[in-house]
């Protein structure tokens, strides 16, 4: 009797998912022994599509849940009820998520309410403040409960799991970002933007978007990368700009006239990884930057109060600065004047992984069913 393949559904909906589950849904699609669905809610459309078209995969389905002013209650309802239904009438053998966004805990919920066992790419994150990042931490906490497979990227989200008492399989892997970003990184993309000479200007590449930094926080950020370029005259500064308003009419209102200052609409993947080639440091308070950015030997400046990348702290990689524009101007100033602080965090061996996540997934995920 011939042995019926696996049956793998894997679950998107961001930009950052899309990235980070991109070289596992290839990885999947690979095995002869597996059937790997690949299911987007649509809690982003554009920003998905781009990476989905970089690396030239397709999506199974579309739940298209993305509506203008969504919340947090419209994406987790659309989520559970479009997989609810999915699932009830052909259910997976394992369903994947990644990450802490809204559709990653929806996914995982809506698996657990079928009966289906949940594997968690990049799983173990923490920050111990439940409201920060919000919603994220209190996501990837809910989601750690029921899931049967832990996928933990480093070895620090290993202990946290078992810290707290998780009842599925702990794994160490890596992360998968490593693994797209590596992919990416070697066809050496170009990141051309009018009007930027990346050879003119030391470069400073800037991602601003975290719920917890809208308001005040972001004014204090657009505050200090001013004073920044005011004290360096030979730096430039690229803003590629998340969609929502409240993140885009603060910057373009504080920035939009400045000579030496980018704006620009958010950045496809080879083209933002391009761009981290080429800048000079970072200043994020991106999760995923935290950890691509070193492979690339890029310094990163985190703008947050907490992270849930602590090892990229302990490695040197990035530093944790906060939003206080004093703080993230000092920091900035000591890399823009200090090279051997510079190379100091340039040259730090990055602590999340060597690339080879994905295929450690796999067989991990095959091991379990063998069982």
């Amino acid at each position: 009797m011939p042995v019926s393949p696996l049956s793998v559904c894997i679950t998107l909906g961001t930009r950052p998912e899309a990235i980070k589950l991109a070289p596992v849904i290839r990885a999947f699609l690979a095995q002869p022994d597996m059937h790997t669905q690949v299911l987007l809610t649509g809690q982003h459309r554009e920003m998905v599509q781009q990476v989905m078209d970089l690396f030239a995969l397709s999506a199974d389905a579309d739940l298209e849940i993305m509506q203008p002013g969504q919340t947090l209650t419209d994406i987790t309802q659309g989520c559970l009820e479009g997989l609810g239904q999915l699932w009830q009438e052909k259910p997976p053998q394992l369903v994947i998520v990644q990450g802490d966004t809204t559709t990653a805990f929806a996914a995982a919920l809506a698996a657990f309410y079928q009966q289906i066992p949940i594997g968690h790419v990049e799983a173990g994150l923490r920050t111990d403040n439940l409201f920060n990042p919000y919603p994220e931490e209190a996501n990837r906490r809910l989601i750690s409960q029921i899931a049967q497979l832990h996928f933990a990227p480093t070895t620090l989200a290993v202990e946290n799991l078992r810290r707290s008492d998780v009842t599925g399989e702990i794994h160490l892997t890596g992360n998968t970002v490593i693994d797209a970003l590596l992919t990416v990184a070697e066809q050496k993309p170009a990141c051309p933007i009018p009007g930027l000479d990346w050879q003119k200007h030391r470069v400073l590449l800037a991602t601003v978007h975290r719920r917890e930094n809208w308001g005040e926080p972001l004014q204090d950020i657009l505050t200090s990368f001013s004073q920044i370029l005011e004290q360096f005259p030979d730096t430039a500064l690229l803003l590629p700009m998340h969609r929502n308003p409240t993140v885009r009419e603060p910057i373009q209102k504080a920035l939009g006239n400045h000579p030496r200052v980018f704006l620009t609409e958010p950045l496809d993947y080879a083209q933002l990884v391009g761009a981290i080639q080429h800048c000079y440091l970072l200043l994020t308070d991106s999760g995923g930057l935290q950890e691509e950015a070193p492979s690339l030997g890029k310094p990163v400046l985190v703008l947050r109060e907490t992270t849930e990348r602590p090892e990229a702290i302990a490695a040197g990689t990035a530093k944790l600065v906060g939003t206080d524009p004093a703080a993230v101007t000092k920091a900035a100033g000591e890399l823009l004047s200090q090279p051997q602080a510079y190379e100091q965090m340039a040259n730090a061996i990055n602590p999340f992984g060597d690339g080879t996540a994905s295929q450690k997934i796999i067989e991990i995920v095959r091991n379990y069913f063998q069982h």
